[in-house]
């Protein structure tokens, strides 16, 4: 049987979310080493790790839009009213967003235009400037840098909320899912129907819309995030095609490795392809994305449908860790960089104080300070906050 009809909880999904976030914060470790822009950068940055950067990306936040999906009806499931879950979800991703943007991300943009010379000051000077919105920066302050994505959840599902509950109990979806992921064919179907739109928006939104995270003027972004949401929420209890989900796994493992290597291959020489042919290595690089989004769901369906005392706690730790990784990577990785420690040192110890200063303030300040977790998309405290430390 399939997990969604066996266990009234997807153990599996609440693994491979933790994971995928845990992926998020060692990806935006990275970018303090890459050539690409970011906030801050190490004297140690360049090329070396970027192929694997290139591998993840892909896949690394549309897993996430599709696990939200799922949450998200069973949510609505649980909560049974437009009004209730649209309250709760404002509240949930809200307060974090509000929270985030005027204290948390703050030191980000401090020390990027303090390395840009733009700046000159302690972060008690700059924070008023900071929150202002009428100061000439050179980037948009107060901002949400890496909470977009939780701005854009939040967004996506105050548009869904109204309808949610028709989605949920329309049974033509019930039965197109029967015909396309039902029969012998099921596989085939899962490793291309879901793709397909997607296709369509590379072709059409992406060369007219680049990417910005802005809100405002990300139409493409917003295209592919809202169709991985539904696509999770529209899927989260049909076995017909967890089923599919799990008959696929050797051959989607097998294609995802073979596609991730040719990219690679690939990427390694950009310039030696001209515009038509490298538009065909991205709609190839959009079919790596999904087969590897359903590997990852087959294998946790596999191997991680189980309960314990590490999910349990990382089920709620992982959301605060989220909020806090960015701004402690580039504290840690501004300090540590003009240290003069080689970068097989430097970077084990930003990696370092990134997991371990999100564990500490997560355990003792955080989990433990009822002012402050709803600021970071808790729920409030039982009367004893359990003191079990991190499994």
């Amino acid at each position: 049987m399939p997990p969604s009809q066996t266990s009234p909880r997807r153990y599996d999904l609440d693994w491979l979310r933790v994971i995928a976030f845990g992926l998020l914060i060692l990806y935006h470790t990275g970018m303090f080493y890459v050539t690409w822009d970011w906030h801050v950068k190490s004297v140690h940055a360049g090329p070396g790790i970027e192929w694997l950067m290139r591998l993840v990306n892909p896949w690394r936040l549309a897993l996430l839009f599709v696990i939200s999906g799922v949450a998200l009806r069973f949510l609505a499931d649980k909560t049974g009213s437009a009004a209730r879950l649209a309250r709760e979800r404002t509240v949930r991703l809200g307060l974090p967003i509000l929270f985030g943007m005027a204290v948390v991300v703050a030191p980000q943009s401090w020390l990027q235009l303090t390395e840009s010379g733009e700046f000159h000051g302690s972060f008690l000077k700059f924070w008023p400037q900071y929150l202002d919105p009428t100061s000439h920066f050179s980037i948009i302050t107060p901002t949400w840098n890496h909470l977009w994505y939780v701005v854009y959840l939040l967004v996506y599902t105050l548009l869904l909320a109204p309808v949610a509950g028709a989605l949920s109990r329309m049974m033509v979806i019930q039965r197109a899912t029967a015909v396309i992921f039902g029969d012998r064919l099921g596989v085939l179907a899962l490793l291309t129907v879901p793709l397909l739109p997607h296709i369509v928006i590379q072709l059409t939104l992406e060369p007219i819309f680049p990417t910005t995270h802005a809100l405002v003027d990300d139409w493409a972004q917003h295209a592919h995030n809202t169709l991985l949401l539904l696509t999770g929420f529209l899927l989260a209890k049909d076995p017909h095609f967890w089923g599919a989900v799990r008959r696929a796994l050797p051959l989607s493992l097998a294609l995802t490795f073979i596609l991730g290597t040719v990219l690679t291959i690939v990427w390694f020489d950009r310039r030696a392809f001209s515009g038509a042919e490298w538009a065909f290595w991205d709609s190839v690089r959009t079919l790596y994305a999904w087969l590897a989004i359903v590997s990852m769901l087959g294998l946790a369906q596999r191997w991680l449908n189980r309960p314990g005392r590490a999910l349990s706690y990382m089920t709620e730790a992982i959301f605060p860790w989220y909020i806090l990784h960015q701004t402690i990577t580039v504290l840690a990785g501004y300090w540590l960089t003009r240290q003069g420690l080689p970068v097989w040192i430097e970077a084990p110890l930003v990696i370092a104080a990134t997991f371990g200063g999100c564990a500490v303030l997560h355990e003792y300040v955080i989990r433990r300070t009822p002012l402050l977790r709803p600021l970071f998309g808790l729920k409030p405290a039982s009367r004893s906050v359990r003191r079990t430390a991190p499994a």
